[in-house]
């Protein structure tokens, strides 16, 4: 059997043991689809990546991401994990002080700036959810559909039922149901993302909770694409 070398970088964290961690499997070109799908599921993490030869010229490797129960398209705390630990490895980028990544959404852009890894997320695609969905995405959280101040679904790769609840402490009280959640993906979307902001002056601005049972992700620990969507939204509507 062939043996795998890979690492496991906690994200967003300069702390061991904190963050959200990321499994990633270097040299992983002579695996298969279902080969990579069975070693996500084992180790059971939000994402498992597998580092591939490009087939972009303008990339530096290629990335596939992995939930426990499926593949994705990009996603956000893999991207920064993965590229630390190409980095760590002894890939030197195409350009200095800047990788590319080409994953299943395309070429996406992570600058290095010291020990500092940033991405570039792929262009959010904005639709709006129907009664019946906020419906839906409501009773799933534990709310009502009047606790929701404003919601999209945006598509970065995953997509996201992305809802805003009136404050940051209405969403540390959320107990979902995580059954319901997991059904919400019959209507396209991988999950929800549910954010509130806190009183000016507070040591925190908001509070950002990332759902998606029905990858087999019940919480994401601090969710990349989710943050990069409800940054997005703010944007938008700001």
């Amino acid at each position: 059997m062939k043996s795998l070398v890979f690492q496991q970088v906690d994200v967003f964290t300069a702390v061991p043991f904190k963050g959200n961690p990321v499994a990633v499997v270097l040299d992983a070109d002579g695996l298969s689809s279902e080969k990579m799908q069975s070693i996500a599921t084992w180790t059971n993490l939000s994402e498992t990546t597998f580092v591939c030869a490009p087939t972009d010229r303008r990339a530096d490797y290629r990335l596939r991401i992995f939930t426990p129960k499926r593949e994705l398209p990009f996603a956000g705390h893999p991207t920064i994990g993965s590229a630390h630990a190409v980095l760590r490895s002894g890939l030197k980028p195409h350009t200095s002080g800047r990788l590319v990544q080409e994953c299943g959404k395309g070429l996406v852009d992570v600058k290095i700036d010291g020990e500092r890894l940033l991405l570039a997320l792929p262009e959010p695609q904005f639709g709006e959810p129907t009664m019946s969905d906020l419906t839906a995405a409501a009773e799933a959280l534990g709310i009502t559909a009047t606790d929701i101040q404003r919601a999209a679904i945006i598509d970065v790769g995953p997509v996201w039922f992305t809802v805003q609840l009136a404050s940051g402490d209405a969403v540390r009280a959320l107990a979902p149901e995580m059954g319901k959640l997991a059904a919400l993906n019959s209507i396209g979307i991988t999950g929800a993302n549910v954010f509130g902001l806190y009183q000016a002056g507070t040591n925190t601005d908001l509070e950002v909770r990332s759902f998606a049972p029905g990858d087999g992700v019940p919480e994401d620990p601090v969710c990349g694409s989710g943050n990069g969507c409800v940054a997005a939204y703010a944007g938008m509507v700001s």
